[in-house]
């Protein structure tokens, strides 16, 4: 049986070993996501053990087998949260490739919901891998007009 637990500031290199392989498994570079590693251990670190950092952990007899990031973000009054400053975010969404398919993903979707709702935030924004998409689409995320641009460093 999966039941699902609060993320815990105990749970850093679980979090940590998730984002890196949802990563590879999204097809990123294996250097990209080595040099990322550090990094992200440094800036998760502190926000897990301050609550800026929240979410779920699905464990199945003992052992952790999933997980679900959540954070808010600063964000203007917008049209779709006309009231409100920040706006939800979902990351790190990670299901161990043995598991999945028994619905564990949407369990870990329902509870961000449910955790959001809580909070009072009525808007919610994820990055949607290939894999996820359908997930996301069942459970009535929408694709948004955001587009991305990488800034490089000018070489000296």
């Amino acid at each position: 049986m999966t039941e699902l637990r609060p993320v815990l500031s105990t749970d850093l290199d679980l979090i940590c070993r998730h984002r890196e392989a949802m990563f590879a498994e999204a097809g990123r570079d294996a250097q990209d996501i080595a040099a990322m590693g550090p990094s992200f251990r440094d800036w998760l670190e502190p926000r897990l053990r301050d609550g800026r950092y929240f979410g779920f952990i699905a464990d199945q007899d003992g052992r952790s087998v999933g997980g679900i990031g959540l954070m808010l973000i600063e964000w203007p009054p917008h049209p779709s949260h006309p009231n409100h400053d920040s706006r939800g975010y979902v990351l790190n969404v990670f299901v161990d490739r043995e598991q999945r398919g028994q619905g564990i993903a949407r369990m870990l979707m329902d509870a961000a919901d449910r955790e959001f709702r809580r909070r009072g935030i009525p808007y919610v924004v994820l990055h949607a891998t290939k894999a996820g998409r359908p997930l996301y689409e069942r459970t009535g995320w929408a694709q948004t007009s955001e587009m991305a641009k990488t800034i490089r460093p000018v070489a000296e």
